[in-house]
């Protein structure tokens, strides 16, 4: 067993991991999330001899936290790797393997207001023309560009649609997005005829069995990854000799804004976004499909 193994196991990341699936009912990206934050955090900690949570102190975690702005991750990141800590914590303290919280005082890096780069209109046209005809997984890259503009779709949406989840004859994508909550999507006809060509000339060239029906593939025929999704977007960018960084997110950014700049009801883009703060006023405020799919095709430049 590797020390790095053995760090895992005294820091019973295993258990920690069935708690937050089965009783704290985490989401599968919050687990995965935690997990990544705290093997991070426990080969760190291994390393200047915390060989067990119980040797942790509050300036052992001060310094991590430290240590993280030093390798400038993002305020988000580090915001979600204290939040892991101090569910880790309370999960110890739970099962009686720690007298006292080391994170208790942990503090918060402040949140930022900055928002993801837009593009224009011009840009996000350039960027879904790029993916040339004659590359074999073109049609595939410009599916994915077109669902996560013209849907704005979250990464872990694009990733986890399946084959059922499109409703194509209907101009609706359904998505499980945050919380498990499913939403409705319209698409327009230029993301419909993108996918069309996918579906109908490459992914069954791609789907060598192990697709788990997901609609989006690698090269292998596996479901393409978050960070495979993000590969493509950032490769099409640069091909398409745009400056700015482009991310999936950006391209959700630049969907709803396109939306909201060309007249569209903030009420009817916030459920197409499924922002989580809508779903209470989801009770009193039912919104129709075909108003969502004539907003859509009223405002969006690809409707």
């Amino acid at each position: 067993m590797s020390r790095g193994d053995a760090a895992r196991r005294a820091y019973l990341l295993e258990q920690f991991q069935d708690y937050l699936a089965l009783e704290a009912g985490r989401s599968g990206n919050t687990v995965e999330s935690y997990l990544r934050d705290l093997d991070r955090f426990v080969l760190w900690a291994d390393q200047k001899g915390a060989g067990d949570p119980g040797k942790v102190t509050r300036k052992l975690l001060r310094e991590f936290v430290f240590a993280l702005k030093d390798l400038e991750l993002s305020a988000a990141s580090i915001r979600r790797t204290v939040s892991a800590l101090r569910t880790y914590y309370g999960f110890l303290i739970g099962e009686g393997r720690v007298n006292a919280d080391p994170s208790d005082r942990l503090e918060m890096p402040r949140r930022g207001r900055k928002l993801p780069d837009t593009l224009s209109v011009d840009e996000v046209l350039k960027l879904l023309a790029t993916p040339s005809a004659d590359e074999p997984l073109a049609w595939r890259d410009r599916a994915l560009l077109e669902l996560a503009y013209g849907a704005g779709l979250r990464v872990s949406e694009l990733c986890g649609l399946t084959l059922e989840n499109l409703l194509l004859s209907e101009g609706l994508v359904r998505v499980l997005g945050k919380g498990s909550k499913e939403r409705l999507v319209p698409v327009g006809r230029q993301v419909i005829g993108a996918l069309s060509v996918y579906l109908h000339q490459v992914r069954p060239e791609l789907d060598k069995g192990k697709s788990g029906n997901r609609v989006l593939l690698n090269a292998r025929g596996a479901p393409l990854s978050r960070v495979g999704a993000w590969g493509v977007v950032k490769a099409t960018a640069k091909k398409a000799g745009i400056t700015k960084r482009v991310t999936t997110h950006t391209l959700r950014h630049s969907f709803a804004t396109h939306l909201l700049e060309g007249g569209a009801d903030l009420r009817a883009v916030q459920e197409m976004l499924g922002h989580a703060d809508l779903s209470t006023t989801q009770i009193y405020t039912h919104v129709d499909r075909e108003y969502l799919r004539s907003v859509h095709r009223q405002f969006h430049p690809r409707g």
